[in-house]
């Protein structure tokens, strides 16, 4: 919810109007990923906690962006944001 806007006290006769500016906090990590290892063909889960809930995050492999598919899934539960990758392969290092 946004609270930027106009706020009135009004006594009747008078009012006194003042405006409310929100500055946004940046977005931060919380608790970063960790480096992982996993068997072949076993599946994996990347975990990251951010300083804000429900934010949009964008996972990427390298510099290829990511995708929901059957071997990439996000998961994102308030603060926590999850990539689980199944079945890893050797090129998914």
């Amino acid at each position: 919810k946004n609270d930027n806007d106009t706020y009135t006290c009004d006594i009747g006769d008078a009012q006194s109007r003042a405006r409310l500016v929100v500055q946004e906090l940046p977005v931060l990590f919380k608790q970063e990923l960790q480096n992982e290892e996993a068997k072949e063909g076993k599946q994996v889960k990347l975990t990251c906690e951010l300083s804000k809930p429900d934010m949009p995050v964008k996972w990427m492999k390298g510099d290829t962006v990511l995708y929901a598919s059957e071997k990439y899934e996000f998961k994102q539960h308030g603060t926590v944001a999850e990539l689980v990758i199944r079945d890893v392969k050797s090129v998914d290092a």
